[in-house]
């Protein structure tokens, strides 16, 4: 695998206003329209940047054409890939402008964008993941060596730049996301051998739901000090917010007194369970506030100090409350914490400071070591019962949901079946997926409180779907409102499906044919392996031999040759082999490029729809590896027609019914009857509010 080179920019000044996320995106924009023009100058400017996601429904072209000539006078003045750049810069500048605020990133759970306007870092952040990585990770045996880190010094940025802190820190948040076999960890590592391991690092990071939106490897080997620490912080708040659901802590359910108070804990963001279960001991112990934050509401110190006195009366004391100093209460608060073995994560200028992070991540240590919270096991089964999805249907609510946050869509989805029921987070989706799709005069945005508003926009839901033909026979927008899971998850996997079928379809954009089925797409994956000289063939995506691992092994050997190790890989006879080669299987594909969110589970029972994804990931990236080669050789050399060519594996994927490695019947389209009946509800529940 050839190692991966950034776009760069000359410019070092200009260069740090862009991750590389972006400059690939904009270097694209920018080849494109040089190409399609014999001339790219100033005067094509307007137009093309007016397209870009950036300033659609900011700018027109002749507003964006009078902020440019104060810069640029000279119309006919052509343009090269910097004055592209500094254009686009002057353009945002006065977005910023318009919008009569700063471009800042998100501040809220898990949704951590990234601006190339502001740089800033927070000291005290970073000190505390040092110390979370100098605490956790000190007996690990490959790292152990490079701990502690020094927060005063760059050594922490230097150290993610491998990618193996980072994959080390996701199996701490989700244990065994990543098959450590996978990793790299050698002493010193040649550029592709990061750059794999900085790929699984963020692959596995949208896979337990970090929002890595204008991330690249790139940007992470450059150590961007705003962009590692956005990306760490988001990896940590998972891991100390894991244990704040109804299956790890079935105590919670003491936190509401009915079944309808449940489902909407049950539908709650990770922080706010830990809002709901602070304030429930806070009113027990007497605290008259409400507290609705981890910034403003806290500073003062007096909450906390409520909150160890009634988890801890064995270390209470009074002083604490007495106490009229902000600072010096905030340093009993934190000397009481550590008598219950709570790690110093922050200062006392972080809590009167307000550190929203820093507090959030204080007081789920404190859940971790101490919730307070009585077994009471009478109580925990009624509401258990609530919890009845099988394991099938939670699995596949994870994998959407997580490919839903994978988008970077603005709403961050904590429960498929719950924030999904007003529609607008699937229109987000759908303008994602589908651009120019949705009709935004026409739907409802949150907060909506009347009922027809969310079946209203579940209606143009279901009529998007239909124009996308979605199989929705005898469904309306009611049913997604009152929260049908068989039709949402069937809906959510057309929607997906569809995602992957147009990413192929656009890559040969360039060549004559019909459009990519499941059959092309598993007669592609038969015909990569035979090629290669290995045996396996799948006969369908629901061919049990598929269980074993060994197919999708020698399908990923054969689009890169060095990424599998197979003296890792086990026979796939027992239960335990077949678990070992999912594993590796999903860690070694993320490894490549592929961004999936199925289970090694998903494998060893052959889930058919995980299995067509999977095999399309890799089709995908497989494809657009040649694509980007296709694009730096010269036109006599794509002439002469090579056979590994973009347009050749793709014009060649017409089913050959007469082949070998023709799938049966049933996988010509995974929308099948089965999959028809899914999406089918009873006339009566049809009935619009």
């Amino acid at each position: 695998m050839s190692s991966y080179v950034g776009v760069v920019v000359s410019d070092p000044e200009l260069h740090s206003q862009f991750t590389q996320v972006e400059l690939r995106t904009l270097k694209s924009k920018f080849n494109s329209n040089k190409t399609l023009l014999d001339r790219f100058t100033v005067g094509d400017l307007p137009p093309v940047l007016a397209k870009l996601n950036a300033f659609s429904g900011t700018f027109d072209a002749d507003e964006i054409r009078s902020v440019l000539d104060k810069s640029y006078p000279d119309a006919d003045q052509e343009v090269d890939f910097e004055t592209f750049l500094r254009a686009f810069l002057s353009v945002q500048a006065r977005g910023v402008e318009k919008s009569g605020g700063s471009k800042a990133s998100s501040s809220s759970f898990l949704k951590s964008g990234t601006t190339t306007v502001h740089h800033a870092i927070n000291e005290s952040e970073k000190a505390s993941y040092v110390s979370h990585v100098n605490s956790y990770l000190r007996d690990d045996p490959f790292l152990k060596s490079y701990l502690p880190i020094d927060p005063a010094t760059n050594a922490f940025f230097d150290l993610v730049k491998d990618g193996v802190l980072l994959c080390k820190l996701i199996n701490l948040a989700v244990p065994g996301t990543i098959d450590e076999r996978a990793i790299n960890t050698k002493k010193i590592l040649n550029p592709w051998e990061r750059n794999e391991n900085l790929t699984l690092g963020l692959n596995s990071a949208k896979a337990i739901g970090c929002t890595v939106v204008n991330i690249g490897t790139q940007d992470i080997a450059e150590g961007r000090p705003y962009l590692v620490l956005g990306l760490i912080s988001q990896i940590i708040k998972i891991q100390m917010l894991a244990d704040l659901n109804f299956k790890k802590t079935p105590s919670l359910f003491q936190l509401v007194d009915d079944t309808q108070d449940a489902e909407e804990l049950m539908g709650l963001a990770p922080e706010k369970v830990l809002l709901k279960w602070m304030n429930f001991h806070l009113k027990k112990a007497g605290y008259e506030k409400q507290v609705t934050n981890f910034s403003s509401d806290v500073k003062d110190g007096e909450a906390y100090a409520y909150l160890l006195n009634a988890l801890a009366p064995e270390h209470s004391t009074h002083s604490t409350l007495e106490t009229k100093d902000p600072t010096e209460r905030a340093k009993k608060v934190l000397e009481q914490a550590e008598k219950m073995d709570c790690k110093r994560y922050l200062s006392p200028k972080d809590i009167v400071d307000g550190s929203a992070n820093l507090n959030l991540a204080f007081v789920a240590q404190i859940f971790q070591h101490r919730n307070g919270l009585t077994d009471d096991s009478s109580k925990s089964t009624s509401f258990a019962e609530m919890m009845t999805d099988d394991v099938e249907t939670s699995r596949e609510e994870r994998c959407f949901r997580l490919w839903i946050n994978s988008l970077g869509t603005a709403t961050y989805v904590n429960n498929v079946f719950e924030d999904l029921r007003n529609g607008w987070v699937l229109l987000e989706v759908l303008d994602k997926v589908s651009p120019g799709s949705v009709n935004w005069k026409h739907a409802n945005k949150p907060p909506i409180k009347m009922p027809f508003k969310k079946v209203e926009n579940c209606n143009e839901v279901v009529k998007i779907g239909k124009e996308l033909r979605f199989s929705l026979v005898n469904v309306a927008g009611n049913d997604i409102v009152q929260g049908n899971k068989k039709l949402l998850l069937a809906f959510l996997w057309q929607l997906m499906r569809y995602t992957m079928l147009q990413l192929l379809k656009n890559l040969r954009s360039h060549s004559q044919g019909k459009e990519i089925t499941d059959a092309d797409i598993l007669n592609w994956a038969n015909r990569k392996v035979k090629k290669v000289g290995r045996t396996s063939q799948a006969d369908s995506f629901r061919d049990k031999n598929l269980s074993s691992g060994i197919f999708f092994l020698e399908l990923l050997t054969a689009v890169e040759p060095r990424v599998v190790n197979w003296s890792l890989v086990t026979s796939g006879e027992t239960e335990e082999d077949k678990k070992l080669n999912a594993t590796y299987i999903i860690s070694v594909a993320r490894k490549l490029g592929c961004s999936i969110f199925l289970l090694p589970e998903d494998i060893i029972e052959v889930n058919q729809k995980m299995m067509l994804i999977l095999a399309a990931s890799i089709m995908y990236w497989s494809l657009q590896q040649q694509s980007d080669t296709e694009s730096n050789v010269s036109d006599d050399a794509a002439d002469e027609g090579d056979a590994n060519s973009v347009t050749g594996e793709v014009s060649n994927l017409s089913l050959d019914e007469a082949s070998d490695s023709s799938p049966s019947g049933q996988d010509q389209d995974l929308v099948t009857k089965a999959d028809e009946d899914e999406v089918e509800v009873d006339d009566g529940n049809n009935k619009d509010a």
